[in-house]
């Protein structure tokens, strides 16, 4: 790690501890202010808790740098930012360190707005390059999805579960995030087509229709599980400690 970033971690304890401890970075504690502006940024303007807490965590590891660096926020000027975000690049990959300058923006817009500054230090800053040659995410082939499928034991209501969920995600190309948000009342019927409605990130939904194998085995699940009684339950239940059926819990990622 960057000597730098290193030597900016002050002896108030770790950006986690602080963070719980609802302890307002020294750099925007400056006035009560600032203070009060810098939690209303996240609390009422992210909206995200995962984009909420990474942010949170770049405030925190900002005002670190600046205080090792002897930085008021009001003395913070671009070459300040840009500076930080070099000395990040040496420690961090190009996306963190990009998300962490989108987090400064985005605050020191919010801090302008509410006339705690003048003008945004890190809107002129230009972040690292990053291309992504490759994805990450290993992709089925035909075979294989069809191989994992038939392997599932049908003859469980677990199973058919199971079955339902991948083909709704092999057929329909559904996240497993915004399948498993579902309720029973998002899987429904107008005329011979059935439909499936995913929850999306950002509260935003995407109906797609269903695929005729995704269909009869969707249909035999609930069937089966006695779910239609329960529409606004999770459609896609958790299994219970004792591995026993729980139609009542929605299942985690």
């Amino acid at each position: 790690m960057d000597t730098a970033i290193a030597k900016a971690t002050p002896a108030g304890g770790s950006v986690p501890a602080r963070i719980a401890g609802g302890m307002t970075p020294a750099l925007f504690a400056d006035t009560r202010r600032s203070a009060r502006r810098f939690w209303e940024f996240f609390g009422a303007n992210l909206r995200n808790a995962n984009t909420r807490r990474a942010y949170v965590t770049a405030a925190y590891r900002f005002s670190d740098w600046c205080e090792a660096q002897g930085v008021a926020l009001g003395a913070v000027e671009p070459l300040h930012v840009a500076s930080y975000i070099e000395q990040l690049g040496r420690a961090y990959a190009p996306a963190t360190v990009k998300q962490h300058l989108a987090a400064l923006r985005q605050l020191c817009d919010w801090l302008v707005v509410g006339q705690v500054l003048p003008s945004n230090p890190a809107a002129a800053v230009r972040g690292p390059r990053q291309i992504v040659t490759r994805g990450k995410t290993p992709v089925l082939t035909a075979a294989e999805a069809r191989g994992l499928l038939e392997s599932i034991d049908s003859a469980t209501i677990i199973g058919l579960r199971d079955r339902a969920l991948l083909g709704l995600m092999v057929y329909g190309f559904a996240r497993v995030s915004a399948a498993l948000a579902m309720r029973v009342a998002d899987y429904y019927t107008q005329g011979k087509r059935s439909f499936f409605r995913l929850h999306e990130k950002g509260g935003k939904y995407l109906v797609i229709p269903a695929h005729h194998q995704a269909q009869a085995w969707t249909d035999e699940y609930i069937d089966q599980a006695g779910l239609a009684a329960d529409p606004k339950g999770p459609l896609f239940p958790s299994v219970g400690r004792g591995r026993g059926w729980d139609g009542g819990r929605g299942r985690s990622r």
